[in-house]
Parts: structure tokens; sequence; C-alpha cells
């Protein structure tokens, strides 16, 4: 993060159609806003997933019997309980949440599938919400010749918390940290536990522009702080499962139950 942001723009690309499968993303928001150098654009994942067609038909999908027992558990249908279990890695809780592992890393209800926003049937996140991010960084600079960074955001509970926040999950351009720690604070103290998640704040923030309903609007610019970065990626902000003290009490729990 390189000196002290005097002014901060952060706004909505108004006016963005209903995605459909093959929609150029970054030609859309590019039609509909300027793009500057580094300039951070924040993207929800539900377009970017009606961009690739990551919508399926539960009446295509077959249960097999540990969705069956799952979904007789949790009271869900079987067939949306296995397009769960399609998406995931590991299960970390199945009651009173289906609690899992993403194939992207992220841990989330019901693998992140949404059926809100979709005309019908289920829509999957992105598998690889880097490349993603990658991809569109890479159509920005094609359209523009501007370096962005790019932020795919989606919708997550936290623990010992109500409500929801946006999370990012997916980027390019941009490091998931920024690490205070070796630096003061105002008293010349040694910072020790200071890794700021900058990319959840940025995209919690985003969130609170996109909205959760109607709004129209899952494309947000934010301008005026330099954090261009290479090109990032999110396997850094994941806890290492021998580190990740919470992850291992929901296993045990799990084993109990």
């Amino acid at each position: 993060m390189r000196g002290i942001i005097l002014k901060l723009s952060v706004f909505t690309v108004d006016n963005m159609p209903m995605i459909e499968q093959g929609h150029d993303l970054a030609g859309l928001i590019h039609k509909r806003t300027t793009i500057e150098e580094h300039d951070i654009i924040v993207i929800a994942s539900t377009i970017v997933s009606k961009a690739q067609a990551l919508v399926i038909d539960p009446g295509t999908i077959t249960p097999t019997p540990e969705a069956e027992r799952i979904s007789k558990k949790i009271g869900n249908d079987p067939a949306f309980v296995q397009a769960v279990l399609n998406e995931s890695t590991e299960v970390l809780i199945e009651s009173p949440i289906f609690l899992v592992r993403h194939v992207s890393g992220n841990v989330c209800i019901n693998a992140g599938i949404d059926e809100s926003n979709v005309e019908r049937g289920l829509l999957l996140l992105p598998a690889d919400p880097d490349e993603s991010a990658r991809q569109l960084k890479e159509d920005f600079f094609r359209l523009t010749g501007k370096r962005v960074s790019v932020i795919i955001t989606d919708t997550n509970g936290r623990a010992f918390r109500e409500g929801q926040t946006g999370i990012a999950l997916g980027i390019a351009g941009i490091d998931t940290h920024h690490d205070w720690r070796g630096s003061t604070d105002l008293f010349g103290v040694e910072l020790e536990v200071a890794n700021e998640a900058v990319v959840d704040e940025i995209a919690g923030f985003a969130n609170f522009l996109m909205g959760e309903g109607d709004w129209g609007t899952p494309a947000v610019v934010i301008r005026g702080v330099d954090m261009y970065s290479g090109n990032g990626g999110m396997d850094t902000m994941y806890r290492e499962p021998e580190t990740d003290v919470i992850r291992k009490a929901l296993q045990y729990y799990r084993d109990k139950v």
C-alpha cells in the first residue's frame, strides 16, 4: 500500500444487462465506465458464473447414497446435496449447516451454490476464481491498455457473528494481505500481529454497494488507492489445515455427532 490516500472514489458500474452465457464482462464494464491505471475492479461471482454458463439443472443430477443420507439429515433435496458434494473437496459439518470446502479452497455453506438471481436451475461458483480474475484482468488490459486489479467476490457468513458480508473469492493484480508486521505504532512499538486481509475488506465494502437484491449493480470500481501487485492469488488467504484450530474443532464435532 503506497503512500497516504487523500481521496478515494468508489462507484458502481450502472446499467449492466442481465448476464448470459458468453457475455464479455470486461467489454460490458468498459462500455459503461472509464477505466484508469491501477483501478480495482470488483465483480460479483454471480455474473462470472453466468457468463461461464455454470447453471445446472438439478433434474440432471443423480444423487449418490451419501447424498441421500445427508439430505434426510438436513431436510434438503438429494439432487441439491449431490451438487454440493460435486463442488466440494471436504465436508466439515453436515448439520445444522452444510459447511464444505469448495474446490477453490473457500469454506462456505452449500459450496456457494446459489438459487437466487438465476431464472432457473442451480448457479455454481467458478471452479478456479483466480483464473477467472486473471482472464478479466487481461481482457481489461487488451481493451484499455490499463493495468488493473480484479477481485471476484461472493457472500459469506462469519464465525461468531450474525449476518453475511462480501469476501474475495478470486483475485488478480493484487495481494491478499498487507503485512504491517515490522512497522511501528504511534508510540514506536513494533507491530507483531497486523496482517491485514485487504482484499476481503475491499470485497466487503464493494458488496455494500452491490446490494443483495434487485439492485442490478454487480460491478464496482475503486479508484485512488494503488494496490497493484503482479498477479496475486487466493492461496495465501487460506490457513494451512495443521494451523487452523477452528477447522480442527469442526472436524472433531463432525466425528462426534
